[in-house]
């Protein structure tokens, strides 16, 4: 489907909707929550999680020695 279908398809289920104030005030909270999801740039969805877990497995490993702490590790790297 492409944008513009998509764009028609919101803007007619709009209009069956703007009759009823309870259901405008559901589809402006939703559409905030929508909106917040795209901003925050921090979620993502299950795939785009894990293929950042894959990625990450490929670059460096580091583990800590017995008895060394995060900041000795740091300054060993």
């Amino acid at each position: 489907m492409t944008t513009t279908q998509l764009n028609a398809e919101v803007l007619r289920n709009m209009s069956i909707i703007a009759e009823d104030e309870n259901l405008l005030k559901r589809a402006a909270k939703y559409l905030r929550k929508l909106v917040a999801e795209k901003e925050d740039a921090t979620l993502f969805t299950k795939e785009e999680f894990f293929a950042r877990v894959d990625e990450a497995k490929k670059g460096p490993m580091y583990e800590l020695k017995e008895g060394e702490t995060i900041e000795d590790l740091l300054n060993r790297i």
